[in-house]
């Protein structure tokens, strides 16, 4: 079986793979969408809870043998069906073979009195895979239901005869085979269109080699880390090698990883441009769901959304319809067919992914917890799956927010308010918490580290399946969505403990506000992201700031032999001029009206030098108020000025984007903050922006979270202060000063104001094309910027 398994198993083999698990729950699934009892909330809810799994498995004695892979080949005319994943148990005993399959749940288990059956069916698929391979006549099906609280068991035993078994599972592989043979088909319609595929434009300098560089490290199935500056041609250099690695079996499928929704944009219009050659590749764009919801509130039960009743009974022929019509697969289009077959368009979304060969999100859908995509993630076999992560500067901050969980003290007597006429056992519960939380608030002056949560991890447990109860039997209630949201926290929580190792630190904190808050602050993201990472065959980190690359890779990767390249910028210097203003401070000591009045006298003399459109770049919305305020007493004449507003929405984004045309008849200058949305990930080419002036150099404002992070690097021998500090302000600074030079036709100046980048320790992290810098003070700077503008028109 294991010889026969390791032929097929290869991706030029004429096989469709897919887990026991993403079978059952996509073949048997029927029924509602009802987030409204705690138990149909997440499809994942009994998955929760490693630790008690292996605490059941090592109770079960010696004949016991826990996480048993299992996989068969089921022939379907010309293509086979790889069918696998893995027992959570198998009891070997003389005359009985049992297959266990263990679930945890929150949930009095006197409630439970018949097993899930999606739960059953995974373990008679590993019993008839088990009872084939062994030529068992008969064999055990167990389903445990372990209680997270108080630990108690429930044990559902069925016996079958393997006649019965094969009968039930043929059918249903049976059933499945029209979807494989769809993907078995269009798998060949796709490797044929990749073969004849050539590179769009012709290489610039530095980009074959990058592009070399992609596949040989797909090849390898290996990581790499790309620091490659504006207008190298990043996205193109990485997706092209991607796709032609798939093309020669290498990769099943593109994982296409962002932050932001413009550069997730950027890499649809890369595919459409691979689309335009020829390519043949199914691209799904996931959406969020509050863009591409049909209702208003986002309330997704049968009562309150029109698509929510009977959505599972319809949503596998509305998917092979659209599969089978379209292969591209954007927001207006998944919701045209939701509205037409009636159902959840974000489901929907969710469900193309599994047949698509390319798939375009946010970070969190493979890496977060709470959100990931269960059907490639959710187990321990890996997929082909090639990874590339755009902006990959972004992943630490967003990985330590994505496996860090906090609870405040004030919400547990919010909700203990709402329940206390309708519950006096989940009431109390919630007290024993809000005291547990009531004592760390009485030791802790400011902020204060805990080696453990002692029994606060007991009380919560309890409080968990109290809550999950109640719900179970309340429907409706006035708060139903504030009870919602405090178990959705609870649940992230209690999965954030589950990882707590030696990259965590737990720390309480009593906020300016006067909330308190126990936290679980995930530091070193490395051991989680290499989990999700170690699903798939290969990564590639990029962006224009991913220095220094040591730094990101020891924090975005476990591995010591991952690749790095610094891909040389393909830019003429001599069309920018990088000026440091040694004169001109934003230290926190040194703000004030004289120091704001400089900054914005070297505005001033920026941009008298030439007409045209700038952006100023500051480390907060106060400061920037600030300075403009001074600087509208100039009252220039033929110069504009506008601001980015706090939580700006998309469109007024894109409002204050239009500004910025090319051949202004006035300046034009925009008043932004740094790390903001216009200080990555905007393409303002040609004289749509010609300077760029960056006050500050970029430091997070100073927090117990960040000493905390200081502290932690520190005690392990390592510069604390870069590692919370200096590195992501650098990064954020070397992303506004990007915005300038994006086209070989590009030419414009860059400011730094601030004394602390004429130091070593800030130009020790330059980029390698900043070696030509200049600094002085504002009258130096008049003298430079008149030969500059001299010598480039």
């Amino acid at each position: 079986m294991d010889k026969i398994a390791s032929k097929n198993a290869s991706l030029s083999e004429e096989v469709i793979k897919i887990s026991v698990r993403n079978l059952v729950e996509f073949i048997l699934r029927t029924g509602d969408i009802d987030n409204r009892k705690a138990s149909g909330m997440d499809k994942d809810a009994m998955q929760a809870g490693s630790k008690m799994h292996r605490k059941i498995q090592k109770r079960m004695g010696s004949n016991y043998y826990p996480e048993v892979p299992l996989k068969t080949i089921e022939k379907c005319n010309d293509f086979s069906i790889c069918i696998e994943g893995r027992a959570d148990g198998i009891l070997i005993e003389e005359d009985l073979i049992t297959i266990d399959e263990i679930k945890g749940t929150f949930k009095d288990l006197e409630y439970i009195t018949e097993p899930v059956f999606v739960h059953k069916a995974q373990a008679m698929c590993y019993g008839y895979i088990y009872a084939k391979d062994h030529q068992l006549e008969e064999i055990q099906i167990q389903l445990t239901y372990c209680n997270l609280d108080n630990e108690q068991v429930k044990r559902f035993v069925d016996k079958y005869d393997y006649s019965e078994l094969e009968s039930w599972f043929l059918n249903l592989v049976k059933e499945y085979e029209k979807w494989a043979r769809f993907q078995f088909e269009w798998r060949k319609t796709r490797q044929k269109s990749i073969q004849p595929l050539n590179f769009p434009f012709p290489y610039r300098n530095g980009q074959k080699d990058l592009a070399a560089s992609v596949y040989r490290t797909i090849y390898r199935k290996k990581k790499l880390f790309i620091q490659a500056p504006t207008g190298v041609g990043k996205t193109i250099s990485v997706v092209f090698p991607a796709v032609k690695a798939m093309g020669e079996n290498l990769g099943e499928k593109i994982f296409y990883m962002t932050a932001k929704t413009i550069t997730r944009t950027v890499a649809q219009e890369t595919f459409q441009l691979l689309k335009r050659q020829g390519f043949r590749g199914k691209v799904v764009t996931i959406t969020a769901k509050e863009k591409i919801c049909l209702c208003e509130d986002m309330i997704c039960n049968p009562q309150e959304c029109p698509v929510a009743k009977g959505h599972y009974d319809r949503i596998n022929e509305a998917v092979f319809q659209l599969l089978t019509s379209q292969d591209e697969f954007t927001r207006e289009v998944i919701s045209d067919y939701a509205e037409r077959f009636r159902v959840c368009p974000f489901e929907m979304c969710l469900d193309i992914t599994t047949w698509s060969d390319v798939i375009i999100c946010d970070y969190n859908y493979v890496f977060d917890p709470n959100v990931y995509l269960r059907r490639f993630f959710g187990e321990s076999i890996k997929g082909e799956y090639i990874f590339l992560i755009d902006e990959a500067h972004n992943l630490v901050e967003r990985g330590r927010e994505m496996y860090s969980a906090s609870l405040y003290k004030e919400d547990f007597l919010e909700v203990k308010k709402i329940v206390k006429y309708y519950n006096k056992t989940l009431e109390r519960a919630l007290e024993r918490c809000n005291r547990n939380l009531l004592e760390m608030k009485r030791e802790c002056e400011n902020y204060q580290i805990h080696e453990s949560i002692g029994s606060f991890w007991v009380n919560i447990l309890h409080l968990m399946g109290e809550l999950e109860k109640f719900m179970e039997v309340q429907e409706q209630l006035p708060n139903q969505e504030i009870l919602l949201e405090f178990y959705f926290r609870l649940r992230n929580f209690f999965q954030i403990y589950d990882r707590v190792d030696e990259n965590y630190v737990i720390y309480t904190e009593l906020e300016p506000d006067g909330r308190f808050k126990i936290r679980l602050f995930c530091i070193d993201t490395s051991t989680n992201l290499q989990g999700c990472l170690d699903k798939g065959l290969s990564t590639i980190y990029f962006s224009a700031t991913l220095l220094p690359i040591q730094y990101y890779k020891s924090l975005l990767s476990k591995n010591e032999d991952d690749y790095a390249i610094y891909v040389k910028s393909p830019f003429d210097e001599k069309k920018r001029l990088l000026y440091i203003g040694s004169d001109v401070s934003s230290k926190y000591t040194r703000r004030g009206y004289f120091e704001f009045s400089k900054m914005a006298e070297y505005i001033r003399t920026v941009v008298l030098a030439k007409k045209g459109n700038y952006m100023v770049f500051f480390p907060s919305y106060r400061m920037m108020e600030d300075v403009y305020e001074i600087f509208q007493e100039y009252q220039i004449p033929d110069v504009d000025c506008i601001l980015q507003q706090p939580n700006m929405i998309e469109e007024q984004r894109e409002t204050f984007l239009e500004r910025f045309i090319s051949k202004p008849e006035k300046s034009l200058i925009g008043f932004c903050v740094m790390g903001g949305v216009f200080s990555e990930g905007i393409d303002l080419k040609n004289d749509s922006l010609i300077g760029t002036l960056i006050v500050g150099t970029g430091l997070p404002q100073v927090c117990n979270e960040r000493e905390i992070l200081k502290q932690y690097f520190d005690e392990r021998q390592m510069n604390g202060f870069d590692f919370a500090y200096r590195f992501q302000g650098m990064n954020k600074v070397l992303q506004a000063a990007g915005r300038v030079i994006r086209t070989d036709d590009d030419l414009g100046v860059i400011i730094l104001m601030d004394d602390r980048f004429c130091t070593k320790s800030y130009q020790n992290q330059f980029p390698y094309e900043w070696k030509d810098f200049k600094q002085g003070n504002m009258e130096q700077l008049k003298l430079e910027l008149e030969d500059f503008w001299k010598h480039i028109s």
